[in-house]
């Protein structure tokens, strides 16, 4: 179900590596939570995000949620779909509803992130919870 060549954050984020550039986006799992998403706030391309601290937020019909980056570096794309269409985020949350791609600047933050295997662990175990 999580797509293995992502890897993934607690608070539910993924990024997708290509070289030294990293997609980011929120995770299936999230955007179930969060139910009907109707805005969503993301930063302008130069921005610095850093590791573990919110970068934007994602506004549903229940509730706005913080977004958290899973690494450092300076924000190279933002996904300009979700502006007109943020509903994408329930829709296609592993692929067109990117939120934003990001120069990694600490490639060593990479190795905190959980594989597809241990998010799903994780979930479970939230779940038992």
């Amino acid at each position: 179900m999580y797509p293995p060549e992502f890897l993934y954050t607690k608070d539910h984020e993924w990024i997708r590596m290509d070289e030294s550039i990293g997609t980011i986006g929120i995770t299936d799992f999230a955007q179930k939570e969060l139910g009907d998403i109707v805005f969503v706030e993301l930063p302008k391309p130069g921005d610095h995000v850093t590791a573990s601290e919110s970068f934007g937020t994602v506004e549903s019909v229940k509730a706005v949620s913080e977004i958290y980056a899973p690494v450092s570096g300076e924000v190279t794309g933002v996904n300009g779909k979700l502006q007109n269409d943020p509903e994408l985020l329930n829709a296609d949350p592993h692929g067109e509803a990117w939120l934003i791609r990001v120069e990694v600047s600490d490639r060593r933050e990479i190795e905190k992130l959980m594989t597809a295997d241990e998010y799903e662990a994780y979930l479970k175990k939230e779940k038992a919870h």
